[in-house]
Parts: structure tokens; C-alpha cells; sequence
């Protein structure tokens, strides 16, 4: 069982090795751990940090790409290299590694294909009272959006199993952690969360400069994540207003025309109309889209066929547990020496 821990970094030169100390060099029923870090053009010594303190790989970005982009080449490269959990961690060692024995346990009792880490948020001391209101507001507008209970849809400090890496599509440029979680309940991925420590903050939050931005970019991210996953039900809700103020200007144009008196309501009658027809062709979209779910969701399975024959071995989690197999065809040998670099 090869367990290996990904790091997204950029310009981490100051941190990195605060973090890599951090992390567990053994757990129960984990025969090996590796560590990865994923270098988004840095312009620092991080990938000398890295390399100089021993990890297995690196994937090396010359130009920032974001953080869903290093996330996702993160996750390709550990599946490449055999692992059969995967932990996504931060390099300003925002959290505990001592907590990713929690995150691996449900995954390692086949319990979980996603384990997500929960911070407590409201005992944060750097997280200002309306940072924390938004964060307990974003995870709660994911939870109606998956139908999940994850509590922590933002953290980023959670664990996948091979079986759910292979499964995962992000489409987002600014984030990973929304998407895949209405991803995950989309495709009823097995995901449970569980409590986690907090370090003391190292520096500030570079993943957006203000709180206004931070917002704007979360609540877009979760809008088209609902509109990609769930596109009937989303364009319903939305064909709704318009379709349904129009049947009731109509029947106010209705009444008048009863009563003798729709000559001097022509204008309901129009604007009834506009937007019944608005209403409609929202309607019409929603079908459409759901079309092009059905579709997508084609595409996920085949694109999920591809990567079983690509990276090989049967996966552990939920679905299914490690009883002792062989990968086809793949070398756990492969790139395994310190400081390689994938990309």
C-alpha cells in the first residue's frame, strides 16, 4: 500500500521545509509513503528546498498554470507512480501532518473514497469574523449543491483513493476544492470528513487579494459547477422566474379583460408574453444542457477506462479493498529516485 503526499507550490522556498518536516514518515497499514511536490513557476529555491530534503518527485511548471492545474498534474503524476492514496497537503504548513493518519483511515478501512479534512474555523485566529461567516456560507451552498454534509468544502487538506483519482475532471482555473466535491456527490463518490488541527499562520493567503475577490470567485465557481453537473434542475430554477411573473402578469391582464377594461392593459399583455417566451427558451437550455450532461458523463467513464489501462492496478477505498493485487503491467520501481522530475 504506497501512500503519496502532494504539495501544490509556489514560491515556497521560505515554508517548504517547515511543511516537509511535518509530514509522517510512517503509518499503520501504509507500506510506503512518498512525498511530490508540484513546482507552479516559482521563482524562488523551492524546487532546491525540495530536492536537498529528499522528495521522491517533482513536477516542474515553468509558468504559473493555478492551482486546479497543479492540483490535477499533481494527482496524474502520483497515479502514474503507483499510488493507491493520495494526500493533498499546503506548503505554508497550514495543517498538521500529524493529521493525515486521520485522513488515510476511513480510505484504508474501505469506508471513503474522499476524506476531507474540517478545520476549526471558528477557532482560527487569522481568519477574520467575515472570512469565517464566508466560509461556513460557501461550504453550506456546496453542501445544497452536491448533496453532501461535508462541513469544510474550501480546505484543501484531504485524501483520494486511486479509485476516486481517477474519477476526478476540474474544469475551474482558480480552485479544485469546490468542484470536486459537487463532482464527487454527482458521481456519488463515497466522501466523509474528519476533524483536523491547524498550525499557526507563516504567511498569508495567496490564493486571492482580497475578500471581495475571494468571494466573487468561490460563488462563480460553485454557480458553474452546479450548472455543469446539475443543468436541468439549475435552468429550471432560473426558467422559472421569468416564466412563472409572466403567467401572473397574464392573469392580471385576464382579469382586467373581464372586467371590460383591457384596452388600457395591452402593455401586461406584451410583457406577459416576452416573458412566458423568456420563461420557455430557459427552459429549452435546461434540456439542452442535460444533454450535454449525459454526455459528459460518457466522456468521464471513458476517459476513466483510459486511465485503468494507463495507470493499472485495482483501486482501494469504498468500492473496493486491498486484498493483495498485482498492477498490470506496472512498475513501482519507476521514478522513484529523490528529486525526479515528471513534467
Amino acid at each position: 500500500m504506497k501512500l503519496i503526499i502532494q504539495i501544490p507550490c509556489l514560491n515556497e522556498a521560505e515554508t517548504l521545509e517547515t511543511a516537509l518536516n511535518d509530514l509522517p514518515r510512517q503509518i499503520q497499514g501504509i507500506d510506503t509513503i512518498e512525498y511530490l511536490i508540484i513546482n507552479d513557476g516559482s521563482q524562488d529555491d523551492t524546487v532546491k528546498v525540495a530536492k536537498d530534503w529528499g522528495v521522491h518527485y517533482v513536477v516542474n511548471f515553468t509558468r504559473n498554470k493555478g492551482l486546479a492545474k497543479g492540483f490535477l498534474a499533481g494527482i496524474d503524476a502520483c497515479l502514474k507512480n503507483g499510488a493507491d492514496i493520495i494526500v493533498n497537503t499546503d506548503a505554508d504548513n497550514q495543517y498538521c501532518g500529524a493529521d493525515i493518519e486521520k485522513l488515510v483511515r476511513p480510505i484504508l478501512n474501505g469506508a471513503s473514497d474522499i476524506v476531507i479534512g474540517e478545520r476549526p474555523i471558528d477557532q482560527t485566529e487569522h481568519f477574520s469574523p467575515l472570512k469565517k461567516k464566508l466560509q461556513h456560507f460557501g461550504s453550506w451552498v456546496v453542501r445544497v449543491a452536491s448533496n453532501t454534509d461535508i462541513p469544510d468544502a474550501p480546505s484543501g487538506f484531504r485524501a483520494y483513493s486511486r479509485e476516486a483519482a481517477m474519477r476526478l475532471n476540474v474544469t475551474n482555473e482558480y480552485t479544485y476544492t469546490l468542484e470536486t466535491i459537487v463532482q464527487a456527490g454527482r458521481e456519488r463518490i463515497a466522501m466523509d470528513s474528519v476533524p483536523i488541527q491547524t498550525n499557526a499562520q507563516l504567511r498569508p493567503s495567496r490564493l486571492f487579494g482580497s475578500m471581495f475577490g475571494y468571494v466573487k470567485k468561490s460563488m462563480l465557481t460553485i454557480i458553474r459547477a452546479f450548472m455543469m453537473y446539475k443543468p436541468l434542475q439549475f435552468f429550471t430554477i432560473l426558467g422559472s422566474v421569468p416564466f412563472f411573473a409572466g403567467v401572473g402578469v397574464g392573469i392580471r391582464f385576464l382579469v382586467y379583460m373581464c372586467l371590460g377594461q383591457a384596452g388600457g392593459h395591452v402593455q401586461s399583455l406584451v410583457l406577459a408574453s416576452t416573458l412566458l417566451i423568456m420563461g420557455f427558451m430557459i427552459y429549452v437550455i435546461g434540456l439542452q444542457a442535460d444533454l450535454i450532461a449525459a454526455n459528459r458523463k460518457i466522456l468521464e467513464d471513458v476517459q476513466y477506462q483510459v486511465r485503468r489501462l494507463a495507470y493499472g492496478g485495482k483501486p482501494v477505498g469504498a468500492s473496493f479493498r486491498n486484498d493483495g493485487y498485482e498492477r498490470d503491467g506496472l512498475d513501482e520501481k519507476t521514478g522513484t529516485a529523490a528529486g525526479r522530475e515528471l513534467l
